[in-house]
């Protein structure tokens, strides 16, 4: 137990306001720090959370993040599942492109996301939400 976060079980997190994503960064931080991610490796997967957690509330009206730690058995990592029932992305391979915004967020887009974790993983089709994973391993 660190930081009263049980490093054994996913943590969830309702996503449904400006807070709630305030709460979504505490939450991957702490994690974070406990798999022992380098303070670098710490702010990527803490700003890629950030983005991806707007992106839940503002695009998918809200939605639900699970926070894990993961180990592969060579390192140990964060992995983190943001799901809501939005409308999906209609035109991924644009949303996927460096520098594509709509606007709202920190500017990063889906994109910039993505650059910033080690795995990235993003399910959506069109009136069935949005559900994206993202891994952070420790170096």
């Amino acid at each position: 137990m660190t930081a009263g976060v049980d490093l054994g079980q996913p943590q969830a997190q309702a996503i449904r306001s400006d807070e709630d994503v305030v709460r979504v960064r505490q939450l991957v931080r702490t994690v974070s720090v406990a798999v022992k991610l380098s303070l670098v490796d710490q702010t990527k997967i803490v700003t890629a959370a950030s983005e991806l957690a707007r992106n839940t509330l503002v695009y998918g009206g809200g939605g639900t993040v699970e926070v894990a730690t993961v180990d592969n058995g060579r390192r140990r990592g964060v992995r983190i599942v943001f799901d809501d029932s939005g409308p999906g992305i209609a035109d991924l391979d644009l949303a996927l492109t460096d520098g594509y915004t709509t606007g709202g967020g920190l500017g990063l887009g889906l994109s910039g996301a993505r650059r910033l974790v080690d795995e990235f993983d993003i399910q959506t089709a069109p009136g069935e939400g949005t559900r994206i994973t993202v891994t952070k391993w420790s170096r």
